[in-house]
């Protein structure tokens, strides 16, 4: 199957769910009134998704693998919020171990699909704009 644009990205998919189980404990927690913790758990959770998507409309590989390797950093930020968190008392050891393994099992993904594109002779599809 031909990946035509980025919501086909398996590592966007599970960013978006990474995402949204954020969006969740900073509504759903004592981290909602937590503004600083929670304003930036939300941002760099959502830098990983957005990251992804904005490197792929760029169609060519060099600035995808940048937009990867800030997207893979963004995922870095967010597991350190996580830690934050945790030692804040805003979320469990469990909800804790939950994300940061979600975060620890996207970052290689991420890194691999990042050494494919490095690899790989296809460099993007340069669109007409008019």
């Amino acid at each position: 199957m031909a990946i035509t644009k980025f919501e086909d990205l398996e590592i966007w998919k599970d960013a978006r769910i990474l995402c949204h189980k954020i969006r969740w404990i900073t509504e759903n927690t004592s981290l909602s009134k937590d503004f600083s913790i929670k304003d930036q758990i939300l941002r760099s959770s959502g830098s990983v998704m957005d990251n992804i998507a904005e490197g792929f409309e760029r169609d060519g590989n060099k600035e995808f693998i940048q937009f990867l390797s800030i997207a893979k950093a963004s995922l870095g930020e967010t597991r350190s919020q996580l830690h934050r968190a945790f030692d804040s008392g805003h979320i469990d050891e469990t909800k804790h171990k939950e994300l940061t393994d979600d975060c620890l099992l996207l970052a290689p993904r991420i890194a691999g699909f990042i050494n494919y594109l490095l690899k790989s002779e296809f460099k993007g599809i340069k669109k007409k704009l008019f």
